[in-house]
């Protein structure tokens, strides 16, 4: 019991460094200004806006250089778990176990696919809670993901030295 325990106390590493105040003032405008574009452009009929936004965009802002933060990661995972999360939904019925399987589906998807962004693997917990079908794969996900990868690309060649994205 004790050995199993030990595992709990890490290895060791040290935490990464700091993020110097530039960088972390760039990706607080970044964020800030993709997700009010996002949010002013939402309507009744136009809905651009998923929760999991906020955290893709503490990947593209935050992390940009990092492989889950490039966009066809962003847009494909954002769409396939989406669209994972409706079949589920559809399928297997609002259930604990439909909700887990979409989850598990869209995780095992994105690793398959080789398009892993892990904000996109709680749409199907948005998709399930929200009830929502075929459409919102659309609206809110593919539209309101391409916008967010737009300005993104947009802001980095505005404020960043080198190039964003690192692949497509």
């Amino acid at each position: 019991m004790v050995g199993f325990l030990a595992r709990f106390r890490g290895e060791g590493a040290p935490r990464p460094p700091r993020a110097g105040l530039p960088q972390i003032a760039l990706a607080f405008v970044g964020a800030a200004l993709t997700i009010f574009v996002l949010r002013s452009a939402h309507s009744p009929d136009a809905m651009l806006l998923l929760g999991s936004f906020g955290a893709s965009c503490m990947l593209c802002f935050g992390a940009p250089d990092a492989p889950f933060s490039q966009p066809r990661n962003v847009v494909l995972g954002h769409v396939l778990c989406t669209a994972i999360g409706v079949a589920s939904l559809q399928l297997l019925g609002p259930s604990p176990w439909s909700l887990a399987l979409g989850v598990g589906a869209a995780c095992a998807a994105m690793m398959t696919l080789r398009i892993v962004h892990p904000p996109a693997a709680s749409n199907p917990i948005i998709v399930h809670f929200g009830g929502h079908g075929w459409s919102y794969v659309l609206l809110p996900t593919a539209a309101g993901a391409a916008l967010l990868v737009v300005f993104a690309l947009l802001f980095h060649a505005a404020t960043r030295p080198g190039r964003w994205p690192k692949s497509w």
